[in-house]
């Protein structure tokens, strides 16, 4: 074995390890074509990592895409089965920008994708999962956590408009408190209304240490509902063995597409997150689909960053 891992990149040791790990898990490998219809991505430009697509056009006429993503074809490829279970995993060459280089590049991309009766029993799993790959990549690692539901519940309770909430969140992914308190002042939200949205923002940690700050926001059945369903599976995750876990309401998504849990991987020694998913019900009803999802990739071109020696792959 030594001597397989001497002779690998990288990369091909983290898609093997990785691979191997969800596998145990019984994800099974999902394998798709190079190339979807240009509208595909079109539709849901803004759940993509970068807008820019690489397109051509067929013999055919119809205009097709160098695949910038693998969420969206798994959904387009699969039957709704929102009373079953599919736990699909993949390693894929997805064709974007690079975080590392700034320029398009075939970037390795794996992941995993859990849809259908998804509840918190698989929403732990795939949390647990890539808490998992995180260790596989590095010791120092920290996954980071947030339920879009609380937030999302604190606009239905000051009644902010679209463009608004567009605001808010956007201050909110900048734990930039003055950004959200003009922005709800432009709103006219009153001043208590205001500050509570705001201290949203200043929250962060441990679990232990976030959950009892949150009893404030239990404004709503949304927001008492996200809050509950966030200690629960933090809860499952300890009791599981995951330790290195920050909550962040930072994560904000685009709640277009992203709904309830967020998460988000880091290293030591990588400034982006190497890891980014969460659950996307709404990107699901976007799409036509009744079933639920939740999944998570893992950016290997992010990992190349590392420098060398650190990595424990």
């Amino acid at each position: 074995m030594d001597n397989i891992k001497s002779v690998l990149t990288r990369d091909e040791l983290a898609v093997f390890t990785l691979r191997a790990l969800y596998s145990q898990y019984g994800y099974s490998q999902y394998k798709m074509s190079k190339f979807e219809e240009y509208e595909l991505y079109v539709k849901n430009k803004d759940f993509l990592v970068s807008d820019n697509v690489i397109t051509f056009t067929d013999t055919d006429g119809r205009l097709l895409a160098l695949k910038p993503d693998v969420t969206l074809s798994i959904i387009k490829n699969n039957k709704d089965n929102p009373c079953g279970l599919i736990k699909a995993q993949y390693n894929e060459n997805v064709y974007r920008i690079s975080g590392s280089t700034h320029s398009f590049g075939e970037l390795m991309q794996v992941g995993l994708e859990c849809i259908g009766a998804v509840g918190d029993r698989e929403i732990c799993e795939v949390l647990f999962l890539a808490a998992k790959s995180l260790d596989s990549i590095s010791e120092n690692n920290l996954l980071a956590i947030s339920h879009l539901d609380i937030a999302d519940g604190l606009m239905e309770y000051a009644s902010v408009s679209a463009e608004g909430r567009r605001k808010i969140l956007s201050a909110l992914g900048q734990k930039n408190v003055s950004g959200m308190l003009e922005a709800l002042s432009e709103e006219g939200i009153d001043l208590e209304k205001s500050n509570l949205i705001a201290s949203l923002s200043e929250i962060y940690g441990a679990p232990s240490a976030v959950i009892p700050r949150l009893e404030k926001f239990r404004v709503n059945e949304k927001c008492s509902q996200a809050i509950d369903s966030l200690l629960r599976i933090t809860d499952a995750l300890t009791s599981m063995g995951v330790s290195k876990i920050s909550i962040d309401f930072s994560l904000v998504g685009n709640m277009k597409y992203y709904n309830g849990i967020t998460v988000k991987g880091f290293i030591e020694g990588v400034p982006q997150s190497v890891i980014s998913g969460g659950q996307y019900d709404n990107l699901m009803r976007k799409m036509g689909r009744k079933s639920k999802a939740i999944g998570f990739a893992v950016y290997l071109d992010e990992i190349d960053r590392l420098p060398v020696g650190k990595a424990l792959l």
